[in-house]
């Protein structure tokens, strides 16, 4: 669904449907360590670009909404986690790459192999 900001999001919902005014964010929603979300945090999150750059199945999001100084701004957290291993991803934009067992990767050597022949 588009954001107030613009950019697609599987977490944003929003209903307005006969009088209904439903505005939230999913990921946040579903964050109790998180603040409140405002329709206004889209503009500053970084999770619609990184679903643009990784389409992997596996890949878990969290979001965390914090205050910073005196409450006057937020803050917008992510982590990223693998949902097999259950390890943490350092950068979700790329994510977790299983050289081993990634068939893409596999028919990409073959290529380069034929290749150098």
């Amino acid at each position: 669904m588009r954001t107030p900001a613009g950019k697609e999001c599987r977490y944003y919902y929003a209903d307005f449907h006969r009088g209904r005014n439903i505005q939230e964010c999913r990921l946040v929603k579903d964050n109790p360590e998180s603040e409140r979300w405002h329709p206004n945090d889209c503009s500053r999150c970084p999770v619609p670009d990184i679903l643009l750059a990784n389409a992997d199945p596996d890949l878990e999001l969290k979001l965390t909404i914090k205050r910073g100084f005196l409450g006057l701004t937020r803050k917008l957290d992510v982590e990223a986690r693998d949902a097999k291993t259950g390890e943490i991803i350092e950068d979700p934009y790329i994510g977790n790459i299983d050289t081993e067992n990634n068939p893409g990767l596999e028919i990409f050597r073959k290529a380069l192999e034929e290749d150098d022949d």
